[in-house]
């Protein structure tokens, strides 16, 4: 308090009560002031917003963003309205950024390992110090002549940052860069090189689709870029453009795409390959095929018959063929296969399978169906490497091949299953450097942890995938100067390639902005469309800054045409329903895993928006639940929110129970997400992860995790506290649904 405001309460007092009105005058807070930075940002003024355009990094869909930014701090992300892939609309994820930014959890500065592996003991050093130790950790295996002993595991990488990276890693000597991801398509992309040779995932033209056969593709919550198909899916349902889409889901676990369907087909797991080669069949037999070779497609298809598959798949002769002929005669149509299908033991088979639908349909290369993606204007990395896989790093380490470990962006520990042993690996490798923002499950196995910037923080590019049939590049741009004392993972390699000199010596740019700028320009310089666009570079960077990238004002390009012949598909076909481990008499239900709408494959647990958005089809909160058939309880012995040990012959969770009608009897369903033992408060000890109840089992030809690999059984385990934003499912008398029968009388 100032000293004339004192004596001026002592004089009010001395006045006694009647005076009492004074005080509260002279007691009022003063008015609140804008003070002003000491050195202000040139870019700040108190009270104005700034605009950056930027990319989406919290998933790999490479959606374009505006980020809000006032007095230095980003206020809101919204999506760019100019981008192809997302068009301005923006998912949960996306939206949650800053909180990754902000996050309390992350890591503020370089960390030092200095108690065992696994305990989390760090302190802190500069980042002089960080790069020093990498420097000459990895001098040392250099000279040792163990350079191919430098592993590198990172998702897989787009744009400048994997061209850098791949250049880092050859100029040093190693080629063992590690591409993985949980939900990463490794089946996808192999099942269309073989049978279209096509080395990027196509553009699957939902928009102008009318007729749209979905085999566990849930386009419109997680599957490779929902924000694009869902708007291209809300654009096939209007009436406008020829006639309302139709939309046929093939799952034994409705998603929210089945849901929003009209007719899901509750196939027996495993055996939706089997059903879209019946379908083939059908189409053959029938005279719907078109395109030439039909000898080949009857030969290939003989062993599938409807009536055969009708008791294999639990789908209907009648139904088969009322399928095949509607894909058949509705054009266009598209047929989609995703991570419901893909994530069996023999993935591959259901998306050669799906592939073989839209050859015969005469979908590849038409609108509305496959349109194969163009070539990048930006060089990306190299293509998947199906023979580097976990398993195969694991193998690696286990013969001692592996002298140091760099992960990037990457918790393996936390989305293998156990049997895996990548905290083995990570735990006795011997050196490990995680770059990573928080202390996660892989992280606390480290030797040293480098905090990245996030993606608001950095400089980077990408080639969305799956593209829009047009080439697509986005700029990221930092929005904000670093919150904490944070590097960009390019700058990182940057700085260990100039202390280490020598071969590396060759990687001259000062910072990855420069690096980054100067590929755009040789880019620039040799692209017609791109210099076609601007002047000058300068122009055209300054433009491609402003915009959030750069893709030709053209909408229409050149289509490459592509087929599928029966010859290189026949070694790649089902002979038989999905392998799962468990006997049914032991382990009597299937288990079907899946990706949470917003933690995805774990990545968004730490936010706290996103633990308490509800789940779309369950509406539950903050913890992981297991979704039964009403039918099934009833026979267990179950209710809603009863918690149920959950066991399969590798593990064992536990998780309350949901009661939930699209769902087989014989299948139980558990989300993927939480279940984490680090990562931070908000996701640290919540629910349970069911990766730890799989075997570790891959599909031979790929190395794709099988998430649908297993049969579990089910048992009470007590009450539970499962957190739900729903009431009833019943109207209760309330008459909330209203219908319109065929005579126009109000029923409800």
């Amino acid at each position: 308090m100032k000293r004339r405001d004192f004596l001026k309460f002592i004089g009010v007092g001395a006045a006694g009560g009647a005076a009492g009105f004074i005080i509260g005058k002279v007691s009022k807070p003063p008015g609140a002031k804008l003070i002003p930075y000491v050195v202000p940002d040139e870019n700040i003024i108190p009270g104005v917003a700034n605009y950056y355009s930027s990319l989406c990094t919290l998933c790999s869909a490479g959606c374009g963003i505006h980020a809000r930014v006032m007095e230095g701090r980003v206020k809101k992300i919204e999506g760019n309205p100019l981008h192809p892939v997302n068009k301005g609309r923006l998912c949960a994820l996306g939206q949650a950024m800053p909180q990754v930014t902000y996050n309390p959890d992350r890591i503020k500065g370089p960390l030092k390992r200095r108690g065992a592996k696994g305990t989390g003991d760090y302190v802190d050093i500069t980042w002089e110090e960080a790069i020093t130790i990498i420097s000459k950790n990895l001098s040392d295996i250099a000279k040792s002549g163990s350079a191919d002993g430098l592993y590198l595991l990172t998702p897989p990488q787009r744009g400048n940052l994997g061209a850098l990276i791949d250049s880092f890693l050859t100029a040093y000597g190693s080629s063992n860069h590690y591409q993985y991801e949980l939900f990463g398509q490794r089946n996808l992309y192999f099942a269309n090189h073989a049978a279209m040779g096509l080395a990027n995932a196509p553009h699957y033209d939902i928009e102008n689709a009318k007729y749209v056969l979905s085999f566990g593709a849930d386009f419109t919550s997680t599957w490779m870029s929902p924000v694009h198909y869902s708007a291209a899916y809300g654009e096939m349902r209007q009436a406008g453009k020829g006639g309302r889409g139709a939309l046929v889901q093939v799952e034994p676990r409705l998603s929210l795409t089945g849901a929003n369907a009209d007719e899901w087909v509750p196939a027996k797991p495993g055996t939706e390959a089997i059903l879209a080669l019946a379908i083939a069949h059908a189409v053959v037999e029938k005279g719907w095929a078109k395109g030439g070779d039909l000898d080949g497609w009857r030969h290939v298809l003989a062993g599938y018959k409807p009536s055969v598959a009708a008791d294999l798949t639990d789908v209907s002769e009648e139904r088969i063929y009322a399928i095949a002929r509607a894909f058949t005669h509705t054009r266009p149509s598209l047929a989609i296969g995703g991570d419901g299908v893909s994530s069996y033991q023999d993935g591959v088979s259901g998306l050669m399978a799906v592939n073989i639908l839209n050859h015969l349909a005469g979908n590849n290369g038409a609108t509305g169906g496959v349109i194969p993606n163009p070539e990048p204007a930006i060089k990306r990395d190299s293509a998947v490497d199906f023979k580097r896989r976990i398993s195969t790093l694991a193998a690696d380490a286990a013969k001692g091949k592996v002298k140091a470990l760099i992960i990037y962006n990457s918790n393996p520990v936390f989305t293998t299953p156990v049997a895996a042993k990548l905290a083995s690996v990570i735990r006795d490798a011997p050196f490990v450097v995680s770059m990573s923002s928080f202390l996660d499950e892989t992280a606390v196995y480290a030797d040293l942890i480098l905090p990245m910037h996030t993606g608001l923080e950095d400089w980077g590019d990408d080639a969305p995938e799956p593209g829009v049939g047009t080439r697509v590049m986005t700029i990221m741009q930092p929005a904000i100067t670093p919150y904490y004392n944070s590097k960009g993972a390019g700058d990182v390699f940057l700085g260990v390639a100039k202390q280490m000199g020598g071969r590396l010596s060759g990687l001259k740019a000062n910072s990855f902005a420069e690096y980054l700028k100067d590929a755009w320009r040789t880019a620039y310089s040799k692209d017609r469309q791109m210099s076609a666009s601007a002047l000058t570079f300068d122009e055209f960077w300054e433009g491609a800054l402003k915009r959030g990238g750069w893709w030709p004002k053209a909408t229409v390009e050149a289509r490459r045409q592509v087929t599928v012949s029966a010859r290189s598909v026949s070694a790649h076909l089902a002979q038989m329903p999905a392998r799962f481990e468990g006997k049914d008499t032991d382990y009597p239900f299937y288990l079907m895993l899946y990706p949470h709408s917003a933690h995805r494959d774990g990545r968004g647990a730490n936010l706290p928006w996103l633990q308490e958005l509800p789940d779309p089809m369950t509406s539950v909160v903050w913890g992981t639940w297991v979704e039964v058939n009403p039918k099934t309880a009833a026979r267990l012995g179950l209710k809603e929110g009863d918690m149920a040990a959950i066991e399969s012959p590798s593990g064992k969770i536990t998780a309350p129970v949901y009661l939930y009608p699209g769902i087989r009897p014989d299948t139980v369903a558990v989300p993927i997400g939480q279940g984490h033992t680090q990562y931070g408060r908000y996701a640290a000890r919540r629910g349970a992860n069911p990766i730890e109840m799989l075997p570790h089992s891959e599909d031979a030809r790929t190395g794709a995790i099988a998430l649908n690999s297993t049969r579990v059984k089910l048992s009470g385990a007590g009450p539970s506290n499962m957190v739900k934003m729903e009431g009833s499912t019943k109207e209760l008398g309330r008459e909330i649904i209203q219908t319109a029968p065929p005579d126009g009388r109000s029923e409800s």
